[in-house]
Formats: structure tokens, sequence, C-alpha cells
């Protein structure tokens, strides 16, 4: 098995993390692989918002907490945040900013860092508290919230993957036949 193809089938989602710092110079590299995302038209609709600010992550992880009715960490403790944000005037701009999520989540894997999708930052990002960060990432309302992903180093070991669902793939594979060979006059 290839490199990458074992990064795509190795990487799982990691709710719990050490207290350690993903390096600069390695998340860098990660935060790079995003831009190189396939997207639309090549308009690059996507921005990242790369966090390392302990009590910054904890004031967007209790906004994000409270969508849901909670106070718990939606973020598990990890030490980085990156948030993805797309142009909404960008017809694609929803799978363009999922396709930079993807790239993040599985360079990042690649390079021993793990990582979370976590949900809610549409949400996170049409509060008045969001929208006041929002600006101060330099965004306005034209940019929405996408995802964001969690990194950090794993406390414990990689969870299991789940066992794929039967019938995940369907071929439909074209059949020619052939009858007589055709001979040219």
């Amino acid at each position: 098995m290839n490199d990458t193809i074992k990064v795509l089938c190795e990487r799982r989602s990691v709710r719990s993390y050490k207290d350690k710092q993903v390096p600069k110079e390695i998340l860098d590299e990660i935060l790079k692989c995003g831009t190189f995302a396939p997207s639309g038209m090549g308009l690059q609709s996507a921005v990242i918002i790369a966090i390392q600010d302990k009590e910054l992550i904890k004031k967007i992880a209790k906004i994000n907490a409270s969508i849901m009715g909670r106070d718990n960490d939606p973020f598990y403790g990890a030490p980085t945040l990156v948030i993805v944000f797309a142009k909404k005037d960008i017809p694609t701009y929803i799978k363009d900013g999922s396709a930079v999520m993807t790239n993040i989540l599985n360079a990042a894997f690649s390079l021993g860092v793990d990582s979370c999708w976590i949900d809610r930052a549409k949400e996170t990002f049409e509060t008045n508290d969001g929208k006041e960060l929002l600006a101060s990432f330099n965004l306005d309302d034209n940019y929405e919230g996408i995802g964001n992903i969690i990194l950090g180093y794993r406390d414990g070991d990689l969870p299991i993957a789940k066992k794929r669902k039967e019938n995940y793939i369907i071929y439909r594979l074209s059949l020619i036949h052939i009858s007589e060979p055709t001979r040219l006059g």
C-alpha cells in the first residue's frame, strides 16, 4: 500500500488530546496542503484561519457548544483550531471549503498530527459574538463557516475503524458486445 492510500485509509477522528502544541513549521505544511485543494473553476473561495491561542479557542468552543445547548468542550481540549470559511457568492463554496478541510485532515495525519472535523462553524459565526470574531479575522458576512478542524497529538490509541457498510460501492460497468469483426473494404 503506498503512503497516500495508507493515510486515506488509516486516518481517524481523534477526540482526546495531549497538552502539546503542533509546531508552527508542521502547521504551516498542513495548511499549505489545504490551499492546494480543488476548487470550482479554480476560484479558491476558501479562507483558512489557524488559532493556537487557548483563550480564543475556549471562546469559540463556548459559542459552538451553546448551539447544541451544552456547556462541554466540543473541541476536546485540542491545542490548535483551524476554521475554514468560504465566500458565499461563489456557487461551489461549500464543496470548495469541504475539499480544503479534507486536504488538511489527511495532510495532518501524514505528518503525525491527529485531527477531527467539528461541525457548527456556520452557526457559530452567525451569532452576534461569532460575527464580531469574523470581523476580527478581517472577513465580512459574505464568508460562511464551512467547518472546524481540531489538531493535536492524541492522548491514547488511534480509534479503530468502523466496519465499512455493505454496498458502499456500486459498479456499473459497460459491456461491449462484439459480434463479427468488421472488415474494411
